[in-house]
């Protein structure tokens, strides 16, 4: 509920736009937004050092960056910009393939990196090519820490790649604002859920003293009151959160089906025709017909997506069939062509 409180607030509140744009000397310059454009710049330069400002921040500053969102440029410098090449379908599962090829991408894995990628672009007919920038969390987090302390609502952490300086990569985006107004909205409704308890225990010690039911009911209700507020505090509670989470984490360790397709078109043979094609849990399972089934084997083990193939039912030929029928089962890998 008070998450539910927070975003309709926020639905009628139009933050406040701020540039930080990053020099060769590691300072920032401050420039506040006007209507669509970046207006002059606002004050001294900024510099940022483990976790904070350096220095004492201007009132005129900190009454602008304050409840603003915050766009931070960082200098391309900081960067490792990657080209990622891809079947054109594929853009509609950008997050979770880009997400699964960091760590061959880049010196660092999915959760220790801070990336983002550019809008795709045509390559062909039936592909796309996206530009991925990454660069460690340990260089983002002192950013917005920085600038979560001086109340920014929304902070963005943005780039350009070197060849492109048009529309920038967004890399990271921390909703600062949104969770100091979660926790104080939960605040007010623990403090009313309280109150609505301590008056509850006033109306059963009125109802029931005559019965020697007192004490009983007090300690339940207290019991139930704790229990309650103690889910609040630790913000438990929320099935649908949880539901929301384990199915964001499936969405990412199950391979997008038209990957596996393109995969498959490019590893079976000309004579191999399917009717089947089952995919969950890391896994696919093909049937169809083809010349030689033992060879499809070979050639899936050979291909770099997929490991562990086997026949999982009998392959068998029939006098009306031109091959043979197969039923084959391999374990899928997250890997996928790069461009050169």
């Amino acid at each position: 509920m008070a998450l539910a409180l927070t975003r309709l607030g926020g639905f009628f509140r139009s933050a406040r736009k701020v540039q930080l744009a990053e020099q060769p000397d590691g300072s920032f310059v401050v420039r506040a937004a006007r209507k669509r454009t970046l207006g002059r710049t606002v004050g001294a330069p900024l510099r940022i050092e483990d976790g904070a400002i350096v220095g004492a921040l201007p009132a005129r500053s900190q009454k602008l960056l304050a409840g603003s969102q915050i766009d931070v440029v960082l200098s391309p410098s900081r960067f490792v910009f990657r080209p990622l090449e891809l079947p054109r379908r594929a853009g509609e599962f950008l997050d979770g393939v880009v997400r699964a090829q960091i760590d061959r991408l880049t010196p660092w894995s999915a959760a220790d990196a801070a990336f983002g990628w550019s809008a795709p672009k045509a390559l062909g007919a039936d592909r796309i090519v996206v530009t991925v920038a990454a660069t460690s969390r340990a260089v983002a987090a002192p950013i917005v820490a920085a600038l979560a302390a001086c109340q920014a609502d929304i902070i963005r952490l943005l780039t350009h790649a070197d060849e492109d300086q048009g529309a920038p990569i967004v890399i990271f985006t921390e909703r600062a604002g949104a969770a100091l107004r979660v926790r104080r909205t939960r605040r007010r409704l623990i403090g009313g859920l309280a109150l609505a308890g301590v008056a509850a225990l006033g109306a059963i010690a009125a109802t029931i003293v005559a019965g020697g039911r007192l004490e009983a009911k007090r300690l339940d209700l207290a019991h139930r009151i704790a229990e309650r507020r103690a889910a609040l505090l630790s913000g438990r509670g929320s099935v649908s959160d949880e539901a929301l989470a384990a199915l964001e984490a499936r969405k990412r360790a199950t391979p997008a089906g038209v990957i596996v397709l393109e995969a498959l078109s490019q590893t079976l043979p000309d004579d191999t025709y399917l009717n089947e094609l089952r995919l969950g849990e890391g896994k696919v399972q093909i049937a169809g017909l083809t010349q030689d089934a033992p060879a499809l084997i070979r050639l899936i083990e050979q291909s770099q997506h997929f490991t562990r193939a086997t026949f999982y039912a009998p392959t068998t030929r029939a006098a009306t069939d031109n091959g043979e029928r197969f039923h084959i089962e391999a374990r899928v890998e997250p890997v996928f062509p790069v461009a050169p």
